[in-house]
């Protein structure tokens, strides 16, 4: 056998041990996922498990990044540059909230990674390079607002974003019990884009709060009422991913 094809073999029998190491993870957290469980979903033998990755722990690891890089991968894959400020930063929130509502597991294992008090993302640096690059991009958008006068000043980026994300997170990780304490599908199409208002007005209105060129009715100034007016929506857009209203 040529070095190529082991090699994609090699790289094959990885993502196909990841593929069933992540869903193992994501519903039993990282104490109770089992090597033994993930063995039988790969349909694989230990040996060759431990072949390529040396320990439970290295797997949740790679696993962990391998979350994270897809959380990064579909925020990315609506381009904030070239837009202006109030247009990137509703994008932003639609896109954080949008890859909760489609991917929840994501959320099992940040919450097991929280109990652990996050040592093994502290493990990876590919993690803290992801969301470095995510906060210079939000912190230019930031400032460019604030130079246009529509945000206000000195707004912190990583504070931001955190409350972006938070906005979102807590409705998806709480729906269950949310739901049954108000006897309101959380899920329902109709309550995730209100939802989804709620996070883009809310985060609009406190940057543009104070600011000199505060925009005035829907958040947009001007130039981007009038680009709104003339684009195609994105939901229809050719090529775009089809937008999962729910996914429980």
């Amino acid at each position: 056998m040529s070095e190529k094809p082991r090699k994609r073999d090699s790289i094959g029998t990885q993502d196909k041990i990841l593929a069933a190491a992540q869903m193992e993870f994501a519903r039993r957290g990282y104490d109770g996922a089992r090597v033994d469980a993930i063995i039988a979903r790969a349909k694989i033998s230990k040996n060759l498990l431990y072949h390529h990755f040396s320990s439970k722990e290295e797997l949740y690891v790679k696993v962990l990044e391998r979350t994270y890089e897809a959380m990064r991968r579909r925020q990315e894959e609506i381009p904030l540059t070239g837009l202006e400020p109030v247009a990137a930063i509703r994008r932003l929130c639609d896109a954080t909230f949008q890859t909760f509502v489609e991917e929840p597991e994501v959320i099992v294992m940040m919450n097991s990674e929280n109990i652990h008090r996050g040592r093994h993302v502290a493990k990876s640096p590919i993690i803290r390079q992801l969301y470095s690059r995510l906060a210079g991009a939000v912190d230019a958008i930031l400032r460019e607002g604030e130079r246009k006068g529509v945000f206000r000043p000195g707004v912190d980026a990583i504070d931001l974003y955190i409350s972006i994300s938070a906005m979102g997170y807590f409705y998806i990780s709480n729906r269950f019990t949310l739901s049954m304490i108000f006897d309101r599908d959380l899920m329902r199409s109709d309550f995730l884009e209100q939802h989804r208002k709620t996070i883009i007005d809310m985060t609009l209105a406190y940057l543009t709060e104070g600011a000199p060129n505060r925009p005035q009715g829907d958040g947009d100034t001007p130039q981007e009422a009038s680009g709104r007016a003339t684009r195609p929506s994105e939901t229809a857009a050719p090529g775009r991913r089809k937008r999962v209203i729910a996914k429980v």
